[in-house]
Protein backbone atom coordinates (compact mmCIF):
# COMPACT_ATOMS: atom_id res chain seq x y z
CA UNK A 1 0.00 0.00 0.00
CA UNK A 2 1.11 3.41 -0.35
CA UNK A 3 1.11 6.83 -3.15
CA UNK A 4 0.90 4.42 -6.42
CA UNK A 5 -2.17 2.52 -4.91
CA UNK A 6 -3.57 5.94 -3.15
CA UNK A 7 -3.60 3.58 -0.50
CA UNK A 8 -2.68 4.87 3.51
CA UNK A 9 -0.28 2.30 5.57
CA UNK A 10 -0.90 -0.37 7.75
CA UNK A 11 0.10 -0.09 11.03
CA UNK A 12 3.30 -2.92 10.57
CA UNK A 13 3.48 -0.66 6.99
CA UNK A 14 4.03 2.36 9.44
CA UNK A 15 6.47 0.77 11.87
CA UNK A 16 8.72 0.14 8.89
CA UNK A 17 8.60 3.79 7.76
CA UNK A 18 12.13 4.02 9.95
CA UNK A 19 13.68 1.68 8.33
CA UNK A 20 12.42 2.08 4.74
CA UNK A 21 13.07 5.71 4.32
CA UNK A 22 15.73 5.93 6.83
CA UNK A 23 18.86 8.55 5.76
CA UNK A 24 21.30 6.85 8.20
CA UNK A 25 24.99 7.34 6.89
CA UNK A 26 23.60 8.73 3.32
CA UNK A 27 26.27 11.73 3.71
CA UNK A 28 28.48 10.21 6.18
CA UNK A 29 28.51 9.59 10.12
CA UNK A 30 28.64 13.20 10.67
CA UNK A 31 26.47 14.88 8.68
CA UNK A 32 24.49 17.68 10.76
CA UNK A 33 22.08 19.07 7.34
CA UNK A 34 20.39 15.96 6.63
CA UNK A 35 18.06 16.45 3.72
CA UNK A 36 19.06 20.08 3.27
CA UNK A 37 21.97 18.14 1.49
CA UNK A 38 19.53 17.90 -1.24
CA UNK A 39 19.88 21.58 -1.77
CA UNK A 40 22.50 22.18 -4.40
CA UNK A 41 24.09 25.28 -5.54
CA UNK A 42 22.37 25.06 -9.03
CA UNK A 43 19.02 24.56 -7.04
CA UNK A 44 19.61 27.79 -5.66
CA UNK A 45 20.28 29.81 -8.55
CA UNK A 46 17.02 28.22 -9.95
CA UNK A 47 15.34 29.22 -7.20
CA UNK A 48 16.36 32.82 -7.60
CA UNK A 49 14.87 32.88 -11.02
CA UNK A 50 11.70 32.70 -9.97
CA UNK A 51 11.68 36.09 -8.37
CA UNK A 52 10.14 37.64 -11.13
CA UNK A 53 7.46 39.95 -9.28
CA UNK A 54 9.64 41.01 -6.71
CA UNK A 55 6.78 40.52 -4.34
CA UNK A 56 7.34 39.68 -1.16
CA UNK A 57 5.53 37.33 1.79
CA UNK A 58 6.71 36.56 5.29
CA UNK A 59 4.71 33.33 6.16
CA UNK A 60 5.05 33.51 10.02
CA UNK A 61 2.12 33.82 12.78
CA UNK A 62 2.81 36.70 15.09
CA UNK A 63 4.56 35.46 17.95
CA UNK A 64 2.16 35.12 21.44
CA UNK A 65 2.55 37.00 24.12
CA UNK A 66 -0.29 36.44 25.91
CA UNK A 67 -1.15 33.18 27.22
CA UNK A 68 -4.05 31.26 25.62
CA UNK A 69 -5.59 27.62 25.20
CA UNK A 70 -3.58 26.65 22.12
CA UNK A 71 -0.31 28.26 24.25
CA UNK A 72 0.09 28.26 27.33
CA UNK A 73 3.31 29.46 27.90
CA UNK A 74 3.42 32.64 25.76
CA UNK A 75 6.73 34.64 25.03
CA UNK A 76 7.91 37.24 27.33
CA UNK A 77 8.62 40.45 25.62
CA UNK A 78 9.55 43.54 28.11
CA UNK A 79 10.33 47.15 26.87
CA UNK A 80 12.75 49.11 29.47
CA UNK A 81 10.78 52.17 31.25
CA UNK A 82 11.43 56.04 30.98
CA UNK A 83 14.75 56.64 32.46
CA UNK A 84 16.98 53.96 30.85
CA UNK A 85 18.63 55.83 28.50
CA UNK A 86 17.19 54.11 25.18
CA UNK A 87 14.43 51.82 23.98
CA UNK A 88 15.97 48.27 25.32
CA UNK A 89 13.51 45.21 24.74
CA UNK A 90 14.37 42.14 27.10
CA UNK A 91 12.59 38.63 24.92
CA UNK A 92 12.43 34.90 25.74
CA UNK A 93 10.31 32.28 24.30
CA UNK A 94 9.61 28.38 24.47
CA UNK A 95 10.53 27.86 21.00
CA UNK A 96 8.46 24.67 20.51
CA UNK A 97 4.22 24.06 20.51
CA UNK A 98 1.38 24.77 17.72
CA UNK A 99 1.49 28.35 17.70
CA UNK A 100 4.94 29.78 17.39
CA UNK A 101 6.30 30.16 14.01
CA UNK A 102 9.27 27.93 14.48
CA UNK A 103 12.15 24.92 12.76
CA UNK A 104 12.82 22.26 14.44
CA UNK A 105 16.25 21.02 14.43
CA UNK A 106 17.56 17.29 13.92
CA UNK A 107 17.85 17.18 17.73
CA UNK A 108 14.02 18.29 18.25
CA UNK A 109 13.08 14.26 18.92
CA UNK A 110 15.14 10.82 19.40
CA UNK A 111 14.82 8.07 16.91
CA UNK A 112 11.59 6.02 18.97
CA UNK A 113 12.37 2.55 17.40
CA UNK A 114 15.54 2.44 18.19
CA UNK A 115 17.16 1.39 21.86
CA UNK A 116 19.69 2.80 23.49
CA UNK A 117 18.81 6.35 22.91
CA UNK A 118 19.92 8.00 19.71
CA UNK A 119 19.12 10.84 17.69
CA UNK A 120 19.31 11.55 13.49
CA UNK A 121 22.08 9.48 12.11
CA UNK A 122 22.43 7.58 14.91
CA UNK A 123 23.91 9.88 16.93
CA UNK A 124 24.06 9.51 21.38
CA UNK A 125 21.96 11.36 23.35
CA UNK A 126 24.32 13.37 25.99
CA UNK A 127 23.59 13.98 29.34
CA UNK A 128 19.78 15.14 30.49
CA UNK A 129 18.77 13.58 26.83
CA UNK A 130 20.29 16.16 25.05
CA UNK A 131 21.96 16.25 21.95
CA UNK A 132 25.94 14.43 22.40
CA UNK A 133 28.12 17.16 21.45
CA UNK A 134 25.96 19.37 19.85
CA UNK A 135 25.04 16.94 17.25
CA UNK A 136 21.65 18.20 15.65
CA UNK A 137 21.54 21.11 17.00
CA UNK A 138 20.58 24.35 15.23
CA UNK A 139 23.49 26.39 14.73
CA UNK A 140 24.57 23.99 11.85
CA UNK A 141 22.23 26.21 9.89
CA UNK A 142 23.44 29.13 10.52
CA UNK A 143 24.05 30.05 6.61
CA UNK A 144 20.00 29.52 6.54
CA UNK A 145 17.68 27.43 3.83
CA UNK A 146 17.49 29.08 0.72
CA UNK A 147 15.75 26.84 -1.89
CA UNK A 148 12.54 26.57 -3.73
CA UNK A 149 9.24 27.10 -1.98
CA UNK A 150 6.04 25.19 -3.73
CA UNK A 151 2.76 25.43 -2.20
CA UNK A 152 0.47 22.07 -2.04
CA UNK A 153 -2.49 24.21 -1.16
CA UNK A 154 -4.66 21.03 -0.50
CA UNK A 155 -8.05 23.37 0.64
CA UNK A 156 -7.46 24.85 -3.17
CA UNK A 157 -7.28 21.15 -4.33
CA UNK A 158 -10.53 19.93 -2.61
CA UNK A 159 -12.65 23.21 -3.12
CA UNK A 160 -13.20 23.41 0.38
CA UNK A 161 -11.93 26.58 3.02
CA UNK A 162 -9.61 24.30 4.94
CA UNK A 163 -8.82 20.45 5.37
CA UNK A 164 -12.42 19.07 7.27
CA UNK A 165 -11.63 17.29 11.11
CA UNK A 166 -11.54 13.81 9.69
CA UNK A 167 -10.52 14.19 6.42
CA UNK A 168 -6.44 14.69 6.26
CA UNK A 169 -3.88 15.23 3.51
CA UNK A 170 -2.74 12.08 1.94
CA UNK A 171 0.58 11.78 0.19
CA UNK A 172 -0.98 11.38 -2.94
CA UNK A 173 -2.58 14.67 -2.62
CA UNK A 174 0.59 16.10 -2.82
CA UNK A 175 1.26 14.66 -6.22
CA UNK A 176 -2.21 16.01 -7.34
CA UNK A 177 -1.59 19.12 -6.43
CA UNK A 178 1.69 19.59 -7.47
CA UNK A 179 -0.12 18.36 -11.14
CA UNK A 180 -2.88 20.72 -10.95
CA UNK A 181 -0.53 23.74 -10.76
CA UNK A 182 1.94 22.41 -12.96
CA UNK A 183 4.67 22.15 -10.76
CA UNK A 184 7.27 19.33 -11.31
CA UNK A 185 8.44 18.25 -7.61
CA UNK A 186 12.26 18.93 -7.88
CA UNK A 187 15.06 17.36 -5.14
CA UNK A 188 15.97 20.28 -2.72
CA UNK A 189 12.38 21.69 -3.00
CA UNK A 190 10.55 22.88 0.28
CA UNK A 191 7.23 21.39 0.57
CA UNK A 192 4.69 23.84 1.63
CA UNK A 193 1.58 22.47 2.90
CA UNK A 194 -1.74 24.35 3.36
CA UNK A 195 -4.21 22.82 5.37
CA UNK A 196 -6.00 26.30 5.72
CA UNK A 197 -5.33 26.83 9.16
CA UNK A 198 -5.86 30.57 9.33
CA UNK A 199 -9.48 30.47 7.12
CA UNK A 200 -10.46 28.02 9.79
CA UNK A 201 -9.30 29.77 13.02
CA UNK A 202 -11.21 33.06 11.09
CA UNK A 203 -14.04 30.95 10.79
CA UNK A 204 -14.00 29.49 14.46
CA UNK A 205 -12.36 32.23 16.53
CA UNK A 206 -12.84 29.87 19.54
CA UNK A 207 -11.54 27.23 18.88
CA UNK A 208 -7.95 27.21 19.76
CA UNK A 209 -6.58 24.40 21.63
CA UNK A 210 -3.32 22.97 21.86
CA UNK A 211 -5.17 19.77 20.14
CA UNK A 212 -5.42 20.80 15.89
CA UNK A 213 -8.42 19.76 14.50
CA UNK A 214 -6.77 18.47 11.55
CA UNK A 215 -3.48 17.81 9.82
CA UNK A 216 -0.95 15.72 7.71
CA UNK A 217 -1.20 11.92 7.64
CA UNK A 218 1.82 9.55 8.05
CA UNK A 219 1.29 8.81 4.19
CA UNK A 220 2.99 12.32 2.98
CA UNK A 221 6.03 10.43 4.59
CA UNK A 222 6.56 8.55 1.05
CA UNK A 223 6.03 11.24 -0.83
CA UNK A 224 8.31 13.37 1.07
CA UNK A 225 10.96 10.21 0.90
CA UNK A 226 10.52 9.53 -2.68
CA UNK A 227 11.12 13.34 -4.17
CA UNK A 228 13.83 13.93 -2.11
CA UNK A 229 12.40 17.08 -0.69
CA UNK A 230 14.89 19.18 1.95
CA UNK A 231 12.32 20.58 4.15
CA UNK A 232 8.85 20.20 5.11
CA UNK A 233 6.38 23.22 6.90
CA UNK A 234 2.97 23.50 7.54
CA UNK A 235 0.39 25.92 9.04
CA UNK A 236 -1.04 22.27 11.05
CA UNK A 237 0.87 19.98 11.69
CA UNK A 238 0.27 15.61 12.13
CA UNK A 239 -3.29 15.36 11.89
CA UNK A 240 -4.96 13.62 15.19
CA UNK A 241 -4.45 9.79 16.13
CA UNK A 242 -7.38 9.42 15.28
CA UNK A 243 -7.40 10.49 11.99
CA UNK A 244 -4.13 8.42 11.55
CA UNK A 245 -5.82 5.18 11.99
CA UNK A 246 -2.37 4.20 13.17
CA UNK A 247 -0.90 4.20 16.77
CA UNK A 248 0.89 7.06 18.11
CA UNK A 249 4.80 6.66 17.86
CA UNK A 250 4.74 8.07 21.18
CA UNK A 251 2.90 7.26 24.53
CA UNK A 252 1.82 10.95 25.16
CA UNK A 253 -1.64 12.94 23.64
CA UNK A 254 0.07 15.04 21.31
CA UNK A 255 0.46 12.99 17.46
CA UNK A 256 3.77 13.08 15.91
CA UNK A 257 3.01 10.38 12.89
CA UNK A 258 5.38 12.92 10.74
CA UNK A 259 7.55 14.04 13.19
CA UNK A 260 8.64 11.05 14.23
CA UNK A 261 9.87 9.72 10.94
CA UNK A 262 10.86 12.94 9.25
CA UNK A 263 13.04 14.27 11.95
CA UNK A 264 15.04 11.73 12.71
CA UNK A 265 15.22 8.82 10.70
CA UNK A 266 14.97 11.33 7.03
CA UNK A 267 16.53 13.99 8.35
CA UNK A 268 14.36 16.60 7.18
CA UNK A 269 13.78 19.93 9.16
CA UNK A 270 10.28 20.99 9.89
CA UNK A 271 8.87 24.49 10.33
CA UNK A 272 5.66 24.34 11.95
CA UNK A 273 3.02 26.66 12.14
CA UNK A 274 3.56 28.87 9.54
CA UNK A 275 0.72 31.21 8.22
CA UNK A 276 0.44 29.82 4.62
CA UNK A 277 -3.05 32.58 3.79
CA UNK A 278 -1.01 35.27 2.50
CA UNK A 279 1.31 33.34 -0.15
CA UNK A 280 -2.10 31.38 -0.82
CA UNK A 281 -3.61 34.73 -1.70
CA UNK A 282 -0.48 35.99 -3.84
CA UNK A 283 0.18 32.50 -5.71
CA UNK A 284 -3.26 32.66 -6.68
CA UNK A 285 -3.10 36.41 -7.54
CA UNK A 286 0.00 35.32 -9.86
CA UNK A 287 -1.04 32.25 -10.91
CA UNK A 288 1.81 30.49 -9.63
CA UNK A 289 2.85 28.30 -7.15
CA UNK A 290 6.68 27.96 -6.64
CA UNK A 291 8.95 30.63 -5.45
CA UNK A 292 12.03 31.70 -3.88
CA UNK A 293 12.36 30.41 -0.03
CA UNK A 294 14.60 31.77 2.62
CA UNK A 295 14.19 30.02 5.90
CA UNK A 296 17.14 31.79 8.37
CA UNK A 297 17.33 30.49 12.01
CA UNK A 298 18.46 32.46 15.07
CA UNK A 299 22.23 30.77 15.92
CA UNK A 300 21.15 29.64 19.15
CA UNK A 301 24.51 26.60 19.71
CA UNK A 302 22.76 23.98 20.82
CA UNK A 303 19.08 24.28 20.88
CA UNK A 304 16.96 21.86 19.66
CA UNK A 305 14.98 24.57 17.02
CA UNK A 306 14.67 27.98 16.81
CA UNK A 307 11.74 30.96 15.92
CA UNK A 308 11.66 31.50 12.00
CA UNK A 309 10.21 34.50 10.14
CA UNK A 310 10.20 32.46 6.39
CA UNK A 311 10.04 34.23 3.72
CA UNK A 312 9.06 34.08 -0.36
CA UNK A 313 10.18 35.66 -3.05
CA UNK A 314 8.19 35.32 -5.94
Amino acid sequence: MGLSDRTPPTADEYLAYPERFSNWGRWGDDDELGTLNHITDDGRRAAAALATAGRVVSLSRAVDTFAGPANPYPAHHFIAMEGSGGMLDWFGMFIHGVTQTHIDALSHLGAHQHEGGVYWNNRPFGPLRMPSARSGTIEHWRAGIVTRGVLYDIPRLRGTGWVEPGAPVHGWELADAAAACGVEPRAGDAVVIRCGRGAYEAAHPDAASFTLPAGVHASCVEFLASTEAALLMWDWQDAPTDQQGLPNPLPIDHPLHVHNVVLPYLGMPIVDNADLEPIAEACTELGRWEFLLTVAPLVLEGATGSPVNPIALL
